[in-house]
């Protein structure tokens, strides 16, 4: 139970680790990649109390949801990348206009720092990096399990 906990906390560690990684490599993240960031640490949290022998059976099952619940972001971000479904209007280009100013138009201060959700700035064999997160923290979230169905 120990081991499994321990590579799964792993697991998120180098999931958000790597998510930061790409930010530093001049990948700027859109608002739904750094909502399924949250879950991560809330996972690595989970598996911090685990470790430290406080329920560890509950801690990982808690840690299973916030795997599962950031794979399902990046399953939904995946799929407004991929234009099967309509993203949030504030980040996939649905957004309405009224309430900026001309200035805030035409200023380019923040425009190298803006991302939509629509838009695949990396991928490995297909899968976008929120596709990416979709699969591997599903696999996450069954080493969760695993280890909560296991006696301490």
């Amino acid at each position: 139970m120990t081991r499994l906990i321990a590579l799964a906390t792993l697991g998120h560690i180098g999931l958000l680790g790597g998510a930061f990684l790409f930010q530093f490599a001049g990948y700027a993240p859109c608002p739904m990649c750094l909502w399924q960031r949250w879950p991560h640490a809330v996972a690595i949290l989970f598996g911090v109390l685990a470790l430290s022998s406080v329920a560890p059976r509950a801690m990982a099952a808690l840690a299973a949801l916030a795997a599962l619940t950031t794979s399902g972001i990046g399953a939904f971000h995946t799929g407004v990348e991929q234009g099967w479904w309509p993203g949030p209007s504030f980040c996939s280009g649905g957004g309405a206009l009224s309430g900026m100013t001309g200035a805030d138009l035409l200023s380019t201060d923040i425009a190298d720092r803006v991302v939509m959700c629509t838009d695949i700035v990396w991928s490995l064999f297909g899968l976008s990096m929120a596709g990416w997160n979709a699969v591997l923290s599903f696999g996450l979230a069954l080493i969760w399990l695993a280890a909560a169905q296991r006696t301490a």
